[in-house]
């Protein structure tokens, strides 16, 4: 164990106290001063449990496939869920469980290369794990930056009126670095974009044209990544036989 940094999607780097090496919080303890970083994905093959120093943000790190990587100085990147709590209020739940789902795309998506990602491996669709990740960094900026923030002159990244699909269709070439701090810059574009606004404040859908709650745009964004989840846990089958969570 080094001291680093744990990269969790949507916050930033979390500075962290405690990692639990075991399958439950009763096991021993670390407390460190700073940062967590694993220096061998080998030290994740168990669960791994983070704990920040508000003690408010449990979560379990999960390692992508185990593979014969040597003890590098390798931060963790990759997919930090925590799990909503059960009797949280309505504005914490929708928040916690659209987190949720973020970071299980993230998991879908962790030991491939950048061909695995790009591979589209559901024929005839075009979709890919890249392509979906790339998707879904439109879908933040759409409802959180233009609707919800304003921002009504900013440009779809990917996509445009003489490509509408250049999100899954252009995908070879993008790579994992390059969609991950696209889709991380959206996420906490999204909740700044989000913070301080009421659940009650309505917004504009020019494509009906109708309005929304920002509650509605929530459980929108939960159901397009719960659904394009479902579409990842297919991806990734096809592509190493991965199945889980």
């Amino acid at each position: 164990m080094s001291i680093g940094e744990l990269w969790c999607p949507g916050s930033g780097h979390v500075p962290l106290v405690e990692v639990f090496f075991a399958d439950g919080p009763d096991a021993a303890c670390r407390v460190l001063p700073g940062p967590v970083q694993i220096d061998s994905v080998r030290s994740l093959c168990g669960a791994v449990y983070a704990i920040d120093g508000a003690g408010l943000r449990v979560g379990r790190v999960r390692a992508h496939r185990a593979k014969a990587i040597p003890s590098l100085a390798w931060p963790i990147i990759g997919a930090v869920r925590i799990e909503p709590r059960g009797t949280a209020g309505e504005r914490e739940s929708l928040e916690a469980f659209l987190d949720y789902h973020r970071e299980t795309l993230v998991e879908k998506c962790e030991g491939l290369s950048d061909e695995e990602l790009r591979r589209r491996a559901a024929p005839p669709s075009s979709m890919s794990l890249l392509g979906l990740v790339r998707h879904l960094s439109e879908v933040e900026r759409g409802w959180f930056r233009i609707r919800v923030g304003g921002e009504r002159d900013l440009p779809f990244v990917y996509c445009s009126e003489a490509e509408p699909d250049a999100d899954f269709d252009r995908v070879e070439g993008d790579d994992r670095a390059g969609a991950f701090a696209v889709w991380r810059a959206e996420v906490a574009a999204a909740k700044k974009a989000a913070a301080g606004v009421s659940l009650e404040a309505v917004f504009e859908r020019k494509r009906e044209p109708r309005q929304v709650s920002l509650r509605w745009i929530y459980l929108h964004l939960i159901e397009e990544y719960a659904r394009h989840n479902g579409h990842a846990d297919l991806l990734r089958e096809r592509i190493d036989g991965a199945t889980g969570e």
